[in-house]
C-alpha cells in the first residue's frame, strides 16, 4: 500500500503537488483540507461560531458529508449540495483553521481519512497527517515557503478568480494561520520527525513532485 503524507503550511504548495503525484503514480488524491472546509461552511450557513467547541461539535455530529471523484478530482458535497467552488473561498480558509483546531472536529475526519487510506493508495496533504493521520506512512515530506511567497501564489490564486484581494492582508492572514496552526493543543501544524523537508519557494510544483516521485520509487 502506497500512502504519501505532505505537510506543510498554507500556501507551501501541497495541494498541487499532491494533484500532480497522484495523476503521475495513478494513485488516489485525498484533498483533506476540503473535508474542514466543510465543516467551517457547514458552521456558517448554521450560525455557530467556529471558536464554540461546544456549538461545533452538536453541527458536527450531525454532518452530512460525502466525497466522491469526478474525471479524477474531489468533489465534496454538503447536505447533498456540490460545495467545491464555495469551501475555496477566503474567509472559510480562515474559518477552517479555527474548527480544525477542535478535536471533535479532526477525530470525525481522521477517523475518516484513515479509513480511505487504509483501502487504497493514496497521497493526502494537511498540517498533521504525517504526524498524526497517517503516523505509520512510509512517506513522508513537508513542504515549506516563505510566508510572502506564499502569500503571493494566493493573491495570483485569487485574482485569476476575480476577486478583490489585498497582497498585504493575505500576508498578514498567513502569518496569522501559521501561528494558529502551530500553536493549537490538539494536533498542531508540525513536522513529522521522519519527515523529508521541501524548501518549495523558489521552485515548481513539477519540480516538487519529481524529487517525491524519485523517493517514490527508489
Amino acid at each position: 500500500m502506497i500512502n504519501i503524507a505532505l505537510d506543510g503550511p498554507a500556501g507551501s504548495g501541497k495541494s498541487t503537488v499532491a494533484k500532480i503525484l497522484a495523476e503521475k503514480l495513478g494513485i488516489l488524491y485525498l484533498d483533506t483540507g476540503a473535508m474542514y472546509r466543510d465543516c467551517a461552511l457547514k458552521c456558517l450557513n448554521s450560525g455557530v461560531d467556529v471558536s464554540d467547541e461546544v456549538g461545533v461539535k452538536g453541527i458536527i455530529d450531525g454532518l452530512d458529508l460525502k466525497i466522491r471523484y469526478d474525471g479524477g478530482a474531489q468533489v465534496t458535497l454538503l447536505d447533498g449540495k456540490d460545495v467545491s467552488k464555495e469551501i475555496r473561498r477566503a474567509e472559510i480558509s480562515m474559518l477552517a483553521s479555527t474548527v480544525s483546531a477542535h478535536k471533535a472536529v479532526r477525530m470525525k475526519m481522521v477517523e475518516k481519512q484513515r479509513e480511505i487510506a487504509s483501502e487504497m493508495d493514496c497521497v493526502l496533504d494537511g498540517r498533521d497527517i504525517g504526524s498524526f493521520v497517517l503516523p505509520n506512512a512510509k512517506y513522508k515530506f513537508y513542504l515549506t515557503a516563505d510566508s510572502m511567497v506564499r502569500a503571493e501564489r494566493r493573491y495570483k490564486e485569487l485574482k485569476e478568480r476575480g476577486e478583490e484581494v489585498d497582497l498585504n492582508a493575505l500576508h498578514e492572514e498567513i502569518i496569522k494561520r501559521d501561528y494558529n496552526d502551530s500553536h493549537r493543543d490538539f494536533a498542531p501544524l508540525v513536522k513529522a520527525k521522519d519527515a523529508e523537508v521541501i524548501d518549495t519557494s523558489y521552485i515548481s510544483a513539477e519540480e516538487v513532485a519529481e524529487i517525491i516521485i524519485k523517493k517514490v520509487k527508489g
